[in-house]
C-alpha cells in the first residue's frame, strides 16, 4: 500500500489499514522530517520514496512480516535502498520513544531466559536400488 492509497481514508479505517493512529502516524511524521532535513543539511541524494511512502514500509515490514522483495516492488525500489530506509526509520522511531522497539541490547540482556527449540524428528530420504546410478551423494560411485 502506497500513501496515495491510504491517505483519505476514514481514521478508523487507516488505523486498522496502517496499524496506527493517523495522530500517530503524523507526528512520527513530522519527527522524521527534522531528522530527514537534519542529515540533509550539507546535501546528499535524496531518497526516492516520501517520507510518507518510507514509514508506510517500514510499518508494513514490521507488521505484515513482509519480505524486502515483495516490499521491494511495492514501492519500485532496490532492495538495499528499501532495507536502508527501513532501518533508518526504525532508528529514528526508537529514537523518538513513542514506540515500544527494544534495542538489540536490551533483547540481549538477562531478561530473556528461557528459550523454545523445536527439536522434532525428520526423516531423510534415502535412495532406493533403482536410483542408485543416478543418486550423487557418494563421492565414489563403484559398480
Amino acid at each position: 500500500m502506497k500513501w496515495e492509497d491510504v491517505r483519505d481514508l476514514q481514521d478508523g479505517y487507516f488505523k486498522r489499514i496502517v496499524g496506527i493512529k493517523r495522530e500517530t502516524f503524523n507526528k512520527v511524521l513530522i519527527a522524521l522530517r527534522q531528522s530527514y532535513a537534519e542529515k540533509h543539511v550539507k546535501g546528499g541524494r535524496k531518497s526516492k520514496l516520501s517520507l510518507e511512502n518510507m514509514l508506510l514500509a517500514t510499518l508494513d515490514y514490521l507488521r505484515e512480516y513482509r519480505t524486502l522483495d515483495h516490499l521491494s516492488v511495492t514501492y519500485h525500489i532496490h532492495v538495499s535502498n528499501l532495507h536502508r530506509n527501513i532501518i533508518w526509520c526504525e532508528d529514528e522511531m526508537i529514537k523518538m520513544d513513542m514506540f515500544s522497539l527494544p534495542g538489540m541490547k536490551a533483547l540481549r540482556s538477562d531478561k530473556y531466559k528461557e528459550v523454545t527449540i523445536d527439536v522434532t524428528e525428520c526423516i531423510i530420504e534415502r535412495p532406493t536400488k533403482g536410483q542408485k546410478t543416478y543418486y550423487s551423494g557418494k563421492k565414489n560411485d563403484t559398480p
